[in-house]
């Protein structure tokens, strides 16, 4: 595996160890509502996701196999979507999470996080090549089945709510009410109503905070320009507790100043 781009070290946040993780792992995993780890391995392996070790969090989620492929994936896919600056590598990587996602599916049908990331992992990479050409690659579908997936093994999963309400968002954007409506099923009200279920599960995350306000921008238009920038400032100004909320909060900060 090439060398990755280091996470940036500005702002950086206290040291994750196993202890730190156990203890905060409710609030970081509330979003993915991943389950505690019980094996030390893995354990592990979500310290060096947290403390932004990325490349280090996918080599030794993949090492483990099964029970360390969600902290690879998450590891992959962050890292892919914040970080690497070669758009053809950015989409090899996520292709790989994806894959590695699904077949995760196949074995472990009730891990929500091999629909999830799959889910995630597909919807960064359609974002890259343009929605439009995502939707009529198939794309579309394999996003909002792996999301309904998600929320049936998982009601609470509010990551799982965030990304189908942007897939509604996403499509409307790029194709239009009625075309995304007639052809791929995206709703504005449905995706509104996402976007409220996860901030109703989880108000006060930064990431909740980031991606509603992106979607009301996308559903809603210029006038949700003081609701999304109220959104933003609600997220710029918590403390992030990893190396994840860091880049979430970093977005955040260039919404608002642009």
């Amino acid at each position: 595996m090439a060398e990755w781009t280091p996470t940036p070290t500005t702002g950086q946040v206290e040291r994750f160890d196993v202890e730190r993780l156990q203890r905060l792992w409710g609030r970081l995993h509330r979003g993915d509502a991943e389950p505690w780890p019980d094996e030390p391995a893995v354990q592990q392996a979500w310290v060096l996701f947290h403390n932004g070790e990325f490349q280090r969090a996918t080599e030794a989620g993949l090492a483990i196999g099964d029970a360390g492929m969600n902290v690879a994936n998450k590891a992959t896919c962050i890292y892919a979507n914040y970080l690497e600056p070669r758009e053809q590598t950015r989409q090899e990587l996520l292709l790989e999470a994806a894959a590695r996602a699904e077949s995760l599916q196949r074995r472990h049908p009730d891990n929500t996080g091999g629909w999830y990331w799959q889910a995630y992992a597909l919807g960064r990479y359609s974002q890259g090549i343009s929605v439009a050409k995502a939707l009529t690659q198939g794309l579309g579908v394999r996003v909002r089945t792996a999301l309904a997936a998600t929320i049936a093994r998982s009601p609470r999963h509010v990551d799982a709510h965030l990304a189908l309400a942007a897939f509604h968002a996403e499509v409307i954007d790029k194709v239009g009410s009625m075309v995304g409506r007639l052809t791929y099923g995206a709703n504005k009200t449905e995706g509104l109503a996402l976007y409220q279920q996860a901030m109703a599960l989880h108000p006060d995350s930064i990431v909740t905070l980031t991606e509603c306000a992106n979607g009301l921008l996308m559903l809603e238009g210029p006038q949700a320009l003081p609701e999304a920038n109220r959104l933003f400032d609600r997220a710029a100004a918590i403390e992030p507790l990893d190396a994840m909320e860091r880049l979430y909060v970093a977005s955040a900060r260039v919404a608002l100043e642009g």
